[in-house]
């Protein structure tokens, strides 16, 4: 789906000196609900002309965190909606994913039929979650992180994009860990782990700051979606974008399948079956409600009268697909290694060697579809690299006044060095990771949607104030709520590193329940502080 260029003023989140942002993105919208103005800050000209042909020749986009005004969107076909679907199937499937399956039968020691029901049941609540929260996309025209301000508060929203950006650097680290896997077993172990992580970030660094706009054709025609900040004015999204990736799955299904151990039973014994259960399931919910914090930023471009259980229903759709599909592959790959000597002793070696002796019988197009995979892993890495940069500016305009280029380079820089210190704990950096965040997204998704049945039907929305903080909620009720849900969630998390005490009673060894007792604490502290918060405040 083409769409014609939106003209966009040179940028003018770094131009603040000359433009008002605040005014540009309110008057036009409405006259009567004008944002709080912002003081700006003045850019040395040098320094803005030197950033302004850096950000010329890389392709950054221009409007940064502004909201899209209604007569700035565009029209959807029907195939334009079916993208939202082909994003989120095609965004997923990649190797970092497929190593969650892995967990259930080689960590958790689940069977086959164990891992796979808590897989595909744990996706499908995670994925609801994300579907959820995209919704806000085409209604408000605002990123995530901006709508976050209307249900948690000025202020409190910054604590959530926060930990947004730790999510996306944390993904990044786990992306470079399986990247230089892969590529590592490709070589035949010519090429160290290191190596490999190190092409991966630098690809990864090259492609984000230089080449988002080559970017675009390599999506297109090559592996993945984008991020919504890195592409928000794609839904030009490639439409075969998910072939190729498609395609070599189902080579890995051809050629790794008649090893699979479909009646694999569950070693775990007593209380740590349930354990083990428990805990993998809310993994798998982890990984998918991950995207929740950024998925409106897809959708800012399509119609503000886009009907929201058409844009849930389509979320739903390609993430519960994407995720069973390479989670499901995962499983199987993980349930031949007992049984299968030369899968047993990549997987000694390394996650990533064993998805590549998947390919073993293929021989050198083994290889190749080795490779392939990688590339899947590179390209999932760079919009979310461009992403966690742009929530910069969400935290301030002082995050505005750097160029987005730098944080990218540092961004670059930590999950680099992160993945090089990382690259022997694969399994402990995804059980400990994204269970982590599962948590306070959990906790934030339950905010969101109390507000929205209980308070905004009375309350209603007006988007146009998205950067005015006395018309925007305080945010009292939503930051005690939000840390009152952690409370819950550190007594009943399950990790390496901490048992909580409620969830050392689960099964005698401890089992992973912090989403739900997160969930639960919010739940309940929430209401009521949001009464008398209105009460007081009136907002």
């Amino acid at each position: 789906m083409n769409h014609p260029a939106v003209h966009v003023p040179a940028d003018i989140e770094k131009t603040a000196g000359d433009v008002d942002v605040s005014s540009r993105s309110s008057s036009a919208d409405n006259h009567n609900h004008s944002s709080l103005p912002i003081a700006p800050i003045p850019i040395p000209p040098n320094l803005s002309k030197w950033n302004q042909r850096i950000e010329n020749l890389s392709g950054l986009e221009a409007r940064g965190i502004t909201r899209v005004l209604p007569e700035e969107r565009h029209g959807a076909s029907m195939l334009g909606y079916l993208q939202m679907a082909m994003l989120w199937y095609s965004a997923n499937i990649s190797a970092n994913n497929l190593a969650v399956g892995l967990l259930g039968p080689l960590l958790f020691e689940l069977g086959f039929l164990d891992s796979a029901m808590c897989a595909v049941f744990g996706i499908m609540i995670g994925s609801a979650a994300t579907a959820y929260m995209s919704i806000w996309g085409p209604q408000s025209g605002n990123r995530t992180m901006i709508v976050a301000r209307y249900f948690m508060g000025y202020w409190p929203a910054k604590l959530a994009c926060i930990l947004n950006m730790i999510l996306m650097i944390g993904y990044g680290v786990i992306d470079c860990i399986i990247g230089g896997q892969i590529l590592s077993a490709v070589s035949g172990g010519g090429m160290s782990v290191v190596v490999g992580i190190v092409i991966v970030a630098l690809i990864s660094w090259l492609i984000a700051v230089f080449g988002m706009a080559v970017f675009h054709v390599y999506e297109r025609y090559a592996l993945h979606l984008p991020s919504g900040e890195a592409k928000k004015q794609s839904l030009t999204i490639s439409r075969w974008a998910w072939i190729p990736q498609t395609l070599i799955l189902f080579i890995l299904i051809g050629s790794a399948g008649p090893y699979f151990n479909a009646s694999l039973p569950t070693t775990a014994v007593g209380g740590a079956i349930t354990a083990g259960r428990l805990s993998f399931f809310s993994l798998q919910l982890s990984v998918p409600v991950s995207w929740a914090a950024a998925s409106s930023d897809f959708y800012v471009y399509y119609p503000q009268n886009t009907k929201p259980w058409k844009t849930f229903i389509l979320t739903f759709t390609g993430l519960t697909l994407s995720f069973c599909l390479v989670n499901l592959i995962g499983i199987g790959l993980a349930s031949g290694v007992a049984s299968n000597p030369a899968w047993s002793t990549a997987n000694d070696t390394s996650s990533g060697a064993l998805i590549v002796a998947g390919f073993d019988g293929l021989r050198g197009f083994g290889k190749f579809c080795g490779v392939i995979v990688a590339l899947g892993v590179i390209s999932n890495n760079c919009p979310g690299t461009y992403a966690s940069a742009l929530g910069f500016q969400v935290l301030g305009r002082y995050g505005k006044m750097v160029p987005r280029w730098f944080w990218v380079c540092v961004i670059v820089l930590i999950y680099f060095v992160c993945a090089i210190a990382g690259r022997n704990n694969l399994f402990a950096i995804l059980q400990n990771f994204v269970a982590l965040m599962g948590y306070w997204i959990m906790i934030f998704v339950t905010i969101v949607l109390e507000e929205h049945l209980i308070f905004r039907p009375k309350l209603g929305f007006d988007w146009t104030v998205w950067e005015d903080q006395k018309r925007l909620p305080v945010g009292v009720a939503a930051l005690v709520a939000f840390l009152v849900g952690w409370a819950g969630a550190i007594i009943g998390m399950s990790q390496a590193w901490y048992i909580g005490p409620v969830a050392a009673k689960v099964g005698g060894v401890g089992a992973d329940i912090g989403v739900w007792l997160g969930c639960a604490f919010a739940m309940v502290v929430f209401p009521p502080l949001r009464y008398w918060e209105l009460k007081k405040f009136g907002r």
